[in-house]
């Protein structure tokens, strides 16, 4: 059986989203989490724009995002996928070699790990993230090596900040889905079973990585700032030599005119 874990969206709108499936569906909800039991299986939908299905069959689950899809914000246009197998009936939860081994089908074991799955599939949306940034602006600190300056107008700095800022304001703001989820302060006994897939999935050291890569964004933004600071400093030098050279010929225009006047 497959358990496969979806990022469809930067979040979903999910009030709305419960309210919907709530009465089509057979459903259960826990803080921050709707459990969906289908005939074959188990969905679980996550705020955080990730949902992950346990031992559904594609088609349904095909079906399943068609129905969702109005309520996607930001929707993505390939979605980021983690797959693992999974079978029942063993002495412990573990997992080895993308393989969950679940001591039953017990609704909270499943929920459990589906937390420590969701957060490593929005991890590599957010991974992506950050890195396509830095790929994409690592011509910057390149042409200031090179040429000791940023070969950008003061508008094109300005919008380059501006994205940059959006960047780091987003994963910022996601930051706080990689916490331990509140849903453990009402079943602290499944907290161990999320520890087990957050550290197969190398969570943390994930999000230590992230750390470094937002710093570089700052960096390149706090670079940028200094530029436009230096080239708006620069303008202003420019229009106060202009004044007191335009005051200079006005004084000697009027000098010139008094002596004729003489």
């Amino acid at each position: 059986m497959k358990c496969i874990a979806y990022c469809l969206a930067k979040t979903f709108n999910f009030k709305e989203l419960t309210d919907y499936i709530t009465q089509n569906e057979r459903t259960a909800l826990y803080r921050d989490t709707l459990h969906i039991m289908k005939e074959d299986g188990n969905i679980l939908v996550f705020p955080f724009g990730v949902v992950i299905t346990w031992g559904v069959g594609h088609d349904d689950t095909k079906r399943f995002f068609d129905n969702i899809r109005p309520y996607c914000e930001s929707l993505h246009e390939t979605p980021f996928i983690d797959e693992f197998s999974f079978s029942v009936a063993h002495e412990s939860v573990k997992i080895h070699s993308d393989h969950i081994y679940l001591t039953e089908a017990e609704p909270l074991e499943i929920i459990a790990l589906s937390h420590g799955i969701a957060q490593s599939v929005k991890l590599l949306e957010l991974e992506q993230y950050a890195q396509e940034t830095i790929e994409s602006t690592a011509h910057i600190p390149r042409s200031i090596a090179e040429t000791g300056k940023i070969n950008m107008n003061r508008r094109q700095i300005a919008r380059m900040r501006g994205v940059l800022f959006l960047v780091e304001t987003d994963i910022n703001m996601n930051f706080e889905l990689l916490d331990t989820p509140e849903f453990f302060w009402e079943f602290p006994e499944f907290e161990e079973t999320y520890f087990t897939v957050s550290r197969y999935l190398e969570t943390r050291p994930r999000i230590e990585l992230l750390v470094k890569k937002l710093a570089i964004i700052h960096d390149l933004l706090t670079m940028l700032a200094d530029e436009q600071n230096q080239k708006h400093m620069a303008n202003l030098e420019w229009i106060i030599i202009w004044l007191i050279a335009i005051e200079l010929v006005i004084f000697f225009i009027k000098d010139i005119l008094d002596f004729i006047k003489f």
